[in-house]
């Protein structure tokens, strides 16, 4: 039997735009209750309105030390609880390693891999305590293999599928499902996509996802039936050539 999402709170970092954004629709059509984090309090205070149910937006910026900390202490304030984690938010830098900017790389890993540790670190207590819980964290089809035009990129992937193999086995017997959602291109902000003509002719042409896409194959993960874990869920475009 699938699991009833209905009144579970849902914690999703980069909510603001893009497959968070497109999580966040999706689940509030579930019946969740949610947490919406991003850098943009104006834009998630919009969803939020859309969304009613009594969603929160909690303006953060995960780079910073305690922001991690204080928006689950907040969301605990307010809901008591976090049932389903999506660490989601993410930045991407593509090019050759030779002309790059370790700065911006340090900040796409502080984003990528550290929060998402962070944020795992903060909540899974609670669940271990309940023996409940689920994650799915947000990774990339860069993650499960070398893509020579994003190396910084999709070693912080690797990063996040070495993290979500292991920790799937630590928490497996406190009842709480840990896997990652990887997709390939995602014809949303994060890629330059802004355009709706532009997203569609792509779509038409089966070379790039919809945000959309990628929060139904979230939602059909976090509703299997309890004994079923889905650790990958890999999902590209279909003529995406990789």
């Amino acid at each position: 039997m699938q699991q009833d999402l209905s009144d579970k709170v849902v914690l999703v970092t980069g909510a603001s735009s893009g497959i968070g954004r497109a999580m966040a629709m999706a689940l509030a059509a579930q019946g969740t209750r949610l947490a919406l984090v991003g850098r943009s309090a104006e834009r998630l205070g919009a969803i939020a309105d859309r969304i009613g149910n009594g969603a929160a937006a909690i303006a953060a910026d995960l780079t910073k030390p305690g922001e991690v900390e204080r928006v689950v202490s907040e969301v605990g304030s307010r809901f008591g609880r976090i049932d389903i984690l999506l660490p989601n938010a993410g930045l991407y830098i593509a090019g050759d390693v030779a002309d790059g900017d370790p700065d911006a790389w340090d900040e796409l890993l502080t984003i990528n891999v550290n929060s998402v540790f962070r944020l795992v670190r903060a909540v899974l207590p609670q669940m271990i305590e309940r023996k409940a819980g689920h994650i799915v964290i947000t990774s990339s089809v860069s993650g499960h293999q070398a893509i020579q035009w994003e190396p910084v990129y999709s070693a912080s992937k690797h990063a996040i599928q070495s993290f979500v193999h292991g920790l799937r086995r630590q928490v497996a017997a406190h009842n709480v499902r840990v896997g990652a959602v990887a997709p390939g291109v995602v014809l949303n902000e994060l890629w330059g996509y802004t355009d709706a003509a532009a997203i569609d002719a792509k779509v038409e042409s089966r070379e790039g996802l919809r945000s959309e896409d990628v929060a139904d194959a979230v939602v059909y993960m976090l509703t299997r039936p309890a004994n079923v874990t889905i650790r990958d869920l890999v999902i590209l475009p279909q003529n995406q050539d990789i």
